[in-house]
């Protein structure tokens, strides 16, 4: 079983194929929110780097976000396509999940938190488990502050990670119980992606492609900046 990841939450976007012997390929690129050009030029890349044809591929996985509006646009209408047109089945993961996994073998409470831009922050808390992690709630919207709160007020040791704690990191360097991973882990993997998809895709854990649907929790920017401009 060979599995297509894509993922487009931030800045940082990228793709992988991977299956039962891990992860095969994987490309990422740094262009800002120029993902419909890097994309599907990426997932050629990495098709020749693992000499795997594209009608090999039997599941796509997807970033379902939260993260950039456009950026989770064009990576699930790039997923939904190539499922589509290869006839296999789906599976979305979200991206805060993606960011935690790679920490997965402290035993702290960990917080992964995504740039919202506007001053927020996307986080969500986890925990370690047999075999992965397990997320505590729901995804949230907030302020750095916020967060900052919420990890004082759980009094535990604290794992945080992802490029919103790093860009907001001020408000959390003063925490005496909160380490700031690496920035080599601060964006969510197409690598992480593949490898949760696969344990899911043994479970037969699929998705129509219609049912996915982007995790926004807020309008996108340009509906903001619309009626900002309408109140005024």
């Amino acid at each position: 079983m060979l599995i297509l990841g894509i993922e487009t939450a931030t800045y940082a976007a990228g793709c992988a194929i991977g299956g039962h012997e891990g992860v095969l390929a994987a490309a990422h690129t740094t262009k800002g929110r120029r993902h419909a050009e890097s994309l599907v030029p990426s997932i050629e890349f990495i098709c020749a780097q693992a000499q795997i044809d594209l009608g090999e591929i039997s599941v796509v996985a997807v970033d379902l976000g939260p993260g950039l509006f456009t950026g989770l646009r064009v990576g699930i209408a790039t997923a939904k396509s190539l499922a589509h047109a290869l006839a296999v089945p789906m599976i979305g993961v979200a991206s805060l999940d993606l960011l935690a996994f790679p920490v997965r073998y402290t035993s702290r409470l960990i917080a992964a938190a995504i740039d919202a831009r506007r001053g927020e922050l996307y986080f969500a808390f986890y925990r370690q488990v047999p075999g992965g992690i397990q997320r505590l709630g729901e995804h949230r919207l907030g302020t750095p502050e916020d967060l900052a709160s919420e990890l004082v007020a759980s009094g535990e040791e604290v794992l945080l990670v992802g490029d919103g704690a790093h860009r907001y990191h001020e408000v959390f360097d003063g925490l005496t119980k909160v380490e700031l991973a690496d920035l080599a882990v601060a964006h969510p993997s197409a690598s992480s992606l593949v490898q949760l998809a696969h344990a899911r895709a043994l479970r037969e854990q699929f998705q129509p492609g219609d049912t996915l649907q982007p995790i926004y929790l807020r309008k996108p920017d340009a509906e903001i900046n619309w009626a900002t401009r309408e109140q005024r």
